[in-house]
């Protein structure tokens, strides 16, 4: 893979701030069952890093001594590390809303084969990564026969109520463009997913979030590997909304990392743009356990465009329509 952290720095983009803290974001390990083009963490079945039970704990006192309501677990395939169900467990008894960001496959591994069933008994949010609702895109990014694999996760979810109206389980997809292109408005896109997912399978879902792929990690070796880094970058600071500027996920998120160091966002985690305080300069979970950390100056790099161009980009979604 072909370092590109060096080409985001030094930036122009404009100097923000974090307001009240909302969701904490956790790696749990880079571990993962599949190993996709786009993917911005560069994870894989050959990955060895994976979140300890120590660290863990210091997740769940950060939770209960911040008063957080919500818990976004993330990998590589989060659901492969060996404590995240008792992160879920321990999470959902303190009234944490839980979300858990799947890739699907992963329920259909003979050693996860209960996994659906304690995911909608936990009452945890999916997030499912879903590229295209067209197989030969999904197997291009993902690897051949995983958009067959999704589908029949999907139908899987769907008899177990997630995305059905009133069941209180929510799915949602992730689409990510195939290439160097902004993803199109998430309306229209989210309706022509349910027009082709609802008739051809049958298959429900709560909401579509688009994702802008960030040109760090396995997507950033890509596009220089391409001839097309340098095009992708300008593209994006094209494509500046300053609207999008006060939504920015990175305002109200904090990132933690298998080893319980702290970022601004899970992008800046993977290019080791640590969060900074006053007094420390690579902080872990457990140092900033009764720290306030509104106002303090958000670290930012040329890939953040990638949050404000468009319609604008977070893990929830586009930031305006």
């Amino acid at each position: 893979m072909i370092e590109t952290a060096h080409l985001l720095q030094p930036s122009t983009f404009p100097p923000i701030t974090r307001d009240r803290l909302e969701t904490l974001q956790v790696n749990l390990g880079f571990r993962c069952n599949l190993s996709c083009v786009h993917c911005h963490v560069n994870a894989g079945p050959k990955r060895k890093e994976e979140m300890d039970r120590e660290t863990a704990e210091d997740v769940l006192t950060f939770l209960q001594r911040h008063r957080l309501k919500r818990l976004d677990l993330t990998g590589g395939a989060p659901e492969l590390n060996a404590n995240f169900r008792y992160l879920v467990t321990q999470a959902r008894a303190l009234g944490v809303r839980v979300i858990d960001r799947s890739n699907l496959v992963i329920l259909l591994e003979e050693e996860q084969r209960d996994l659906a069933d304690f995911l909608a008994a936990q009452e945890v949010e999916i997030v499912a990564s879903l590229p295209c609702y067209l197989e030969e895109n999904v197997d291009q990014q993902r690897g051949k026969g995983s958009y067959a694999q999704s589908i029949d996760a999907l139908i899987k979810l769907n008899r177990l109520g997630y995305g059905m109206p009133g069941s209180g389980l929510n799915l949602n997809l992730v689409y990510n463009p195939l290439g160097p292109s902004l993803p199109p408005p998430q309306g229209p896109l989210e309706a022509e997913y349910r027009k082709q997912l609802r008739e051809r399978y049958g298959i429900h879902f709560n909401q579509l979030l688009t994702i802008t792929n960030m040109p760090i990690q396995r997507f950033g070796s890509y596009l220089h590997s391409k001839g097309e880094f340098n095009n992708y970058l300008q593209l994006l600071r094209e494509a500046y909304q300053p609207c999008n500027l006060e939504n920015v996920m990175c305002r109200t998120l904090l990132s933690v990392d298998w080893r319980g160091y702290l970022y601004d966002c899970d992008f800046n985690q993977m290019l080791k743009i640590h969060l900074k305080t006053e007094n420390l300069v690579r902080p872990r979970l457990r140092d900033l356990i009764d720290m306030e950390l509104s106002g303090l100056h958000i670290q930012v790099a040329e890939h953040c465009y990638g949050c404000t161009a468009g319609q604008g980009s977070s893990c929830g979604g586009a930031l305006n329509e």
